[in-house]
């Protein structure tokens, strides 16, 4: 995966626009869009407030390599935690075994629970 994508993919991630993302970083909309579509490239110091801004690693951000499994189950961790669910009890090593298939059932499962509590709370049992 490019850069850009990666970069859109966070972004997204975060339900940030991209107008939301240049103020975070002190620049531009069309600097933000220009990144995402590859027709520019930030300079370090950006690639570090970018990399600390989603807090993952640069090599992250830069290396088309990075294993696709183990970033699906950190950003499911991380959806969870968002949502108040500790899930922190489970071997998350093991987790390294999951399919992406896997991964997206907990995801509609963790999803279908928080739903389920809204609506409990919003006595629409």
């Amino acid at each position: 995966m490019s850069f850009g994508k990666r970069l859109t993919q966070l972004r997204k991630r975060e339900k940030m626009s991209r107008e939301d993302l240049g103020n975070k970083l002190g620049i531009s909309y069309s600097t933000v869009a220009k990144y995402e579509t590859g027709q520019r490239e930030p300079d370090f110091d950006k690639l570090q407030a970018i990399s600390s801004l989603f807090d993952v690693t640069m090599d992250y951000l830069l290396n088309e390599e990075y294993p696709p499994k183990l970033s699906n189950v950190e950003l499911l961790v991380r959806e969870a935690s968002d949502q108040g669910i500790d899930i922190g009890f489970y071997n998350i090593k093991d987790w390294e075994l999951l399919t992406e298939e896997d991964v997206e059932d907990m995801r509609k499962h963790i999803e279908f629970l928080v739903a389920k509590r809204r609506q409990m709370q919003n006595g629409d049992d």
